[in-house]
């Protein structure tokens, strides 16, 4: 929720800050999602999206949110 970078712009940025506080959460998403090379992108999408369900569901603090990439118009 802290974070001030953009994920899909300054992911490099936003990743040294999550770090650095601690947070590391792609790590945390790793923790809880079963990823195998053995997976479709359609199969690894929803385990992604599980895991974050998961971590929602116990995030008491309410660090973390979900931010999706806007869609660019064509």
């Amino acid at each position: 929720m802290d974070n001030p970078f953009n994920p899909f712009t300054q992911f490099d940025e936003w990743y040294a800050f999550d770090i650095q506080h601690f947070y590391n959460t792609l790590g945390l998403v790793a923790r809880f999602a079963s990823f195998s090379e053995d997976l479709s992108d359609d199969e690894l999408e929803a385990e992604s999206q599980n895991a974050i369900a998961r971590i929602l569901a116990i995030d008491f603090e309410h660090k973390y949110k979900i931010v999706e990439e806007p869609i660019a118009a064509s």
